[in-house]
């Protein structure tokens, strides 16, 4: 989307509620948002029943995330369904998915009052948990969505069907499905390939296999990915690495691409998410080295 065009009138901040030290991070974006122009700002947990009315009711252009990646993903998944734009703003550690680090308010906070950002669009996946014919869970998953074993350290055995047809059988601790997104989220951690976010493709890899298929498969547009668990003992789901579901023996874990897209402001030109990813693998491995 060109730059330049969509001049924000009303913004929502949305906070973590854990995070102790925004009080002063959201006094000063306040501040420096409303001195730039912004007409209404509403601010508040991105828990809050009033956050969510104000998202459906598009009381607010945009919605800031201000935290770290959990809370830019639920702003994502709170936010898609009413095709609103998420800006995300770090206070976090690691902070990968947002567009504004602690550094950059100075600069980039005026760049986006002023309206000089594009929305970049990125697929989310429907996750739905399926028993005896019943649908029992439906989520948006901004990252992935991760069928594994429970807290026994031991392998479970899972079934993949794309489109009705056996894909795969895997024996390991557990099975990816992300998006372009999370393809540098926890699927990178076990190997997976990095895609760049802006393809509308679904990613399957296996979590420490055992015996089965070990690499990474990409699926195009359009397919349904069906898992099924048979396991003697606990299986789980987590949508987002949100409270896992447990699973039984003859669930059905259906995903593919959501009707609904998740909208980030952007700041940065595109080659950014490149030299952010480089750089956050960089730093990473430095600390690692520290310790």
């Amino acid at each position: 989307m060109p730059r330049g065009q969509h001049i924000p009138r009303n913004v929502a901040i949305a906070t973590h509620p854990d995070m102790c030290q925004t009080g002063a991070e959201v006094a000063e974006l306040k501040r420096i948002l409303q001195e730039g122009g912004i007409q209404n700002v509403f601010c508040g947990s991105i828990h809050s029943d009033e956050l969510l009315e104000i998202i459906k009711k598009h009381t607010c252009n945009v919605l800031i995330a201000l935290g770290g990646d959990g809370t830019m993903m639920r702003a994502a998944r709170l936010a898609a369904p009413y095709e609103m734009p998420v800006l995300g703003i770090n206070l976090g550690h690691f902070g990968f998915l947002m567009e504004i680090q602690r550094q950059d308010w100075s600069t980039l906070l005026p760049q986006f009052i002023r309206g000089k950002y594009s929305i970049e669009e990125r697929v989310l996946l429907n996750v739905e948990q399926w028993r005896d014919g019943k649908i029992l869970g439906k989520w948006l998953a901004v990252n992935d969505a991760v069928v594994s074993r429970g807290q026994l350290v031991r392998p479970i055995s899972i079934s993949a069907k794309v489109e009705g047809y056996e894909l795969a059988s895997y024996v390991a601790d557990g099975l990816i499905v992300a998006t372009p997104t999370g393809s540098t989220a926890y699927a990178m951690a076990v190997g997976g390939p990095i895609m760049p976010p802006e393809l509308r493709n679904i990613l399957i890899i296996p979590i420490a296999p055992h015996r089965s298929l070990a690499h990474g498969i990409i699926l195009s547009e359009g397919t349904c990915v069906t898992l099924s668990v048979q396991s003697s003992h606990q299986a789980v789901l987590s949508v987002d690495g949100q409270t896992p579901h447990n699973l039984e023996n003859g669930d059905e874990v259906k995903i593919n691409l959501s009707e609904h897209n998740s909208k980030f402001v952007r700041l940065h030109e595109p080659g950014y998410f490149y030299r952010n990813l480089i750089n956050s693998m960089i730093k990473n491995s430095y600390r690692d080295g520290e310790s």
